[in-house]
């Protein structure tokens, strides 16, 4: 594990280095166009699509330090959206999107990195199950009460209020064979 840490700190390192180029060109292009044009739009996403990149290394080169990434009272609906937002393009027609996203839900403690990464590696399964049938990728947020009963295999979580993450898919189910194994490294 320390060498893999090692390596991907390596790796992330030199990743930041062409980043730092990426967003510097990018806005140095960025405040050479008119701010109302189509251009200057196209690299408000470029830039956005890097600063998510950089926040992803920094969760790499925690990894590799074996340190926690930060946690921040946050909403996660917005990110939610942003992610689906940056999905759409890749799924093929045949794939629905049905999003149900209260965004009045409290505030959670996450990484907003993390929360990103999540959905959009959810989602990217989810669209390898259904890419050769097509389908409806269900994506909903809400708050839900969870209650002793509920928590019993779970003896440090208080009962309280939460807000729940449902992501589902019409795909195939994983099959039996291999589903005590979907955890496992490739």
């Amino acid at each position: 594990m320390e060498a893999i840490g090692t390596l991907a700190g390596g790796i992330a390192h030199d990743f930041n280095n062409i980043l730092g180029a990426i967003i510097g060109y990018s806005e140095m292009a960025r405040d050479a166009c008119p701010s109302d044009s189509d251009i200057a739009r196209d690299l408000e996403k470029v830039l956005a699509a890097a600063q998510r990149s950089a926040e992803l290394v920094k969760q790499i080169l925690a990894f590799s330090r074996q340190s926690k990434a930060d946690s921040v009272p946050l909403q996660p609906a917005p990110l939610i959206k942003e992610a689906i937002k940056l999905l759409r393009p890749a799924l093929p027609t045949t794939i629905e999107i049905k999003q149900t996203l209260d965004g009045a839900t409290r505030n959670i403690l996450a990484n907003p990195t993390q929360i990103h990464q999540i959905v959009l590696n959810i989602c990217t399964n989810a669209f390898h199950a259904m890419e050769d049938t097509g389908g409806v990728l269900a994506i909903t947020l809400q708050e839900t009460a969870l209650y002793p009963q509920d928590l019993k295999q779970y003896p440090s979580v208080q009962p309280g209020n939460f807000v729940k993450l449902t992501i589902s898919n019409t795909g195939p189910e994983i099959p039996k064979e291999i589903l005590n194994r979907i955890f496992d490294p490739y």
